[in-house]
């Protein structure tokens, strides 16, 4: 979903740069509540205010809840058919690859390197290996910025 907002908003409508869409999606990370929607809170607010952000909550939200309740409808009589659980174990790699495509345009854009990747990659290590909470990882990275420009500054 991220990947369709940000064609749609910053390459076809032009309505805000790229470099503002990245601090859209960071700040609506840390939001509570799903980030596609809340990347469509912060633009339609950007675009129209408050009556552009409850129109583009409404479209992020309303289409998959809809599509949802149709398909748990029919699933229900349809769990257990070997033939739709092989179709489900088949679309598990498409799955990944949906994820991972807009994982290394967002790590382009971040400005993540050959020389940086550890620092991802450490996160997800600290996160599942060690089982550290995300919010200290959140916490530590942003005291580690912080202090980070503090003496970059000086």
């Amino acid at each position: 979903m991220i990947p369709l907002i940000e064609r749609e908003v910053v390459e076809k409508k032009k309505w805000i740069a790229h470099r503002e869409f990245i601090d859209t999606l960071a700040l609506a990370q840390s939001a509570p509540g799903v980030m596609a929607i809340n990347t469509a809170i912060f633009v339609g607010y950007k675009v129209k205010g408050f009556k552009g952000s409850l129109v583009a909550a409404l479209g992020a939200a309303l289409p998959s809840f809809v599509v949802i309740v149709v398909i748990a409808t029919f699933f229900v009589d349809m769990r257990q058919n070997p033939t739709v659980d092989k179709i489900f174990k088949g679309i598990r790699p498409a799955v990944v690859a949906l994820i991972a495509a807009p994982l290394f345009k967002m790590a382009k854009s971040a400005n993540i390197t050959y020389k940086t990747i550890f620092i991802p990659i450490l996160v997800v290590l600290l996160i599942w290996l060690v089982k550290i909470p995300p919010v200290y990882v959140v916490a530590a990275s942003i005291l580690g910025g912080v202090a980070y420009g503090m003496l970059k500054r000086n």
